[in-house]
């Protein structure tokens, strides 16, 4: 497995298994599956009602801790957010019976973001989150959080995928020392990215999947993903994209479909913003 180095010198897989969307009833085997096939770097959340199921699977698998890297995600907290945010964080580690993690991002840049990060920063300092980010930030509010704070993000997770590429985001990411990290990858299939007579083209070149050549067009770009599945032969291909490699002129063609909108929901859109810090949830 290829890793990437965050800028506290924590080594974090380029490639992980998320589990977005995954019914908790699911959850459990889906993981099991995943860590079957070789995954290491698992992906979930406090909003996505699925850490016990991942922490049944980890505690089953006899997987040791130390080779596992799990990132969970805080929801938008209400005041006072630095209290609440380590409350919230006891609850997911409680949930997924860990006693520490490998990265705790913020999920949402809404609510009262500065004392949500000043929490965490004290829970990395305390040991109990080996790095910490963000979610779904864009570059002016991932820089006023940087230099109005002792700790720079270690991660941003945004949605980046063929058709949203998110270049110039990267690159002030690069500049900051924060780590650019997927959410969906395959845009859900959405623009019939399975079909996409382009990547399709370059997929049969290298006799790989559309799939295979999406994962492998982020790692190349220095990206991490985390694919989710609940089909294990589809996990296990998508695990499999570390020998090939795409040519300088096809990672430029896949640039081309760059339609420079996000194909699900814009973070900076009113109603958006509204209904996102304002969801609350359940204990």
């Amino acid at each position: 497995m290829q890793n990437v180095t965050l800028n506290n010198g924590v080594e974090m897989p380029i490639l992980g298994f998320g589990v977005y969307q995954v019914p908790p009833e699911q959850t459990e085997q889906a993981v099991a599956e995943a860590l079957a096939a070789g995954y290491r770097l698992l992906d979930t959340a406090a909003a996505y009602q699925n850490e016990e199921a991942v922490g049944r699977a980890i505690k089953n698998s006899g997987v040791p801790r130390e080779e596992l890297f799990v990132t969970t995600k805080l929801w938008v907290q209400d005041a006072p957010a630095q209290e609440n945010t380590k409350r919230a964080f006891e609850t997911s580690l409680n949930k997924l019976g860990l006693d520490h993690l490998d990265l705790y991002l913020m999920h949402q840049p809404y609510g009262d973001v500065y004392g949500q990060w000043r929490a965490m920063e004290d829970l990395q300092r305390q040991g109990r989150a080996r790095a910490i980010g963000v979610a779904n930030f864009h570059p002016d509010r991932l820089v006023d959080l940087v230099v109005n704070n002792e700790v720079t993000p270690a991660v941003n997770q945004i949605e980046t995928h063929p058709f949203f590429q998110r270049a110039a985001d990267h690159e002030v990411m690069r500049e900051r020392g924060v780590q650019i990290q997927s959410w969906g990858g395959f845009a859900e299939g959405r623009n019939n990215l399975f079909t996409n007579p382009l990547l399709s083209e370059i997929g049969a070149e290298h006799g790989k999947s559309v799939a295979q050549v999406a994962l492998r067009w982020l790692i190349q770009r220095g990206i991490v993903a985390i694919p989710k599945s609940v089909h294990a032969e589809r996990m296990a291909e998508n695990f499999d994209v570390f020998d090939f490699e795409l040519t300088d002129d096809q990672m430029a063609s896949i640039a081309t479909l760059e339609t420079g909108d996000s194909l699900f929901f814009d973070h900076r859109d009113p109603a958006m913003v509204d209904w996102l810090a304002n969801r609350r949830l359940d204990a």
